[in-house]
């Protein structure tokens, strides 16, 4: 069982110690100052703390549809090899949701890949999924996304302080989504973010967190929005504006957050050597198919990747793991097309061969700042 948080007990100490002796624990002072030190570290304008990074992705796409900018039965296309939060609000919304494949040796969706997923299916919207610690060509993306007049949006809860030429993934759609579940780079327990420069789209996700109330709005943009719907200041305290939930995170979330942010590019720098030193490896066995990502000058794998050249090395890989000892999990969801709920919901049948192979063909190991030695030989001589 690995630890919840970097520096664990010391954590757990001071998280003890905040409880009892702050007088107040939801959504206040530290959550605030959170926001505005996660938005320096990726480099955006602005970041917007959530109860977690599912919720996160749901905002995203809520605030767009109360801007207008998405409407229902939009095609709105997103990677196959995914996570179930990244697809589900979508359908939830009453939007269209399109399944985009892969290339099979970077993990993720590539720029032509995207291009023919728009022209066949003029999709209106794009939410990439920055796979393991990777990303997929994204300032290509970009470019293919403002061709076509398509909103890009980054699910970037596996990839947090992945780079693409200096630029930390997070920056290149309109908004990316961030998670502090405890399996992820850092933790606070539960928590998301996103992160995004559009001023309109953060007011609104703030809107969104809170039940449609203006609560957390500056004062500036409260009045803004009571002058335009004729509001006074008393009725404001129990009006809503637009669609909205209660996403909001506690104080705990953000003193956590000012904690592990610390400690997070140390950790994600032990992340990077461990799976330099696994993939070397890897490239010397013929089993294996090397992932491809010389367009991330630096990624953040908080796993160790797997893309086997059959089901049945897979199936012999699995089992040698096991006998080691060694938790695995499967290519993420894998193809998300495949999954029940998404079967039961779907408007498409996508074909997909490379998310099919990856579904059946790879799976990934967990990659701890905390390794020792002695774990990563027990990875080395799995693969050896």
């Amino acid at each position: 069982m690995r630890s919840a948080f970097i520096n664990e007990y010391d954590t757990k100490q001071k998280l003890a110690e905040f409880i009892l002796t702050t007088d107040r624990l939801s959504m206040h002072s530290k959550c605030f100052e959170f926001e505005k030190e996660f938005s320096k570290y990726i480099g955006s304008a602005d970041a917007v703390l959530f109860n977690s990074g599912g919720s996160a992705n749901l905002a995203i796409l809520q605030s767009l549809k109360n801007l207008g900018r998405l409407k229902d039965h939009d095609n709105v296309g997103f990677a196959a090899v995914t996570w179930s939060t990244n697809t589900m609000p979508i359908i939830q919304l009453g939007m269209n949701a399109i399944p985009i494949d892969c290339t099979i040796n970077t993990l993720n969706v590539m720029s032509h890949n995207l291009e023919t997923a728009i022209i066949e299916h003029k999709l209106k919207a794009f939410f990439a999924t920055n796979v393991l610690g990777f990303a997929g060509d994204l300032v290509e993306i970009k470019k293919v996304c403002d061709k076509h007049n398509v909103i890009f949006i980054e699910d970037n809860c596996e990839s947090l302080g992945a780079e693409i030429d200096g630029v930390k993934t997070g920056n290149f759609g309109l908004a990316s989504s961030c998670s502090f579940y405890v399996a992820h780079h850092m933790s606070t327990i539960e928590g998301g973010m996103v992160c995004t420069s559009d001023k309109d789209l953060a007011e609104m996700l703030r809107i969104v967190r809170a039940n449609g109330w203006d609560r957390n709005l500056s004062e500036k943009q409260k009045q803004k929005w009571r002058v335009n719907h004729d509001i006074d200041d008393f009725k404001a305290n129990y009006t809503f504006f637009d669609l909205g939930y209660n996403l909001r995170p506690t104080e705990i979330t953000g003193f956590l957050g000012l904690l592990q942010l610390k400690y997070l590019e140390e950790n994600n720098n032990k992340r990077c050597d461990n799976f330099l030193e696994i993939n070397e490896v890897i490239k010397e066995n013929n089993d294996f198919i090397s992932l491809e990502f010389h367009h991330v000058t630096k990624p953040s794998p908080f796993a160790f990747s797997f893309i086997c050249k059959s089901k049945e090395i897979r199936d012999r890989y699995l089992i040698a793991f096991r006998e080691k000892g060694v938790e695995l999990r499967p290519m993420i969801a894998g193809n998300m097309q495949k999954q029940p709920f998404f079967d039961k919901y779907k408007t498409v049948n996508v074909s997909l061969p490379n998310s099919d192979y990856l579904d059946q063909c790879s799976f990934y190991c967990g990659n701890f700042p905390d390794m020792t030695t002695e774990d990563m030989q027990i990875i080395k001589s799995v693969l050896s």
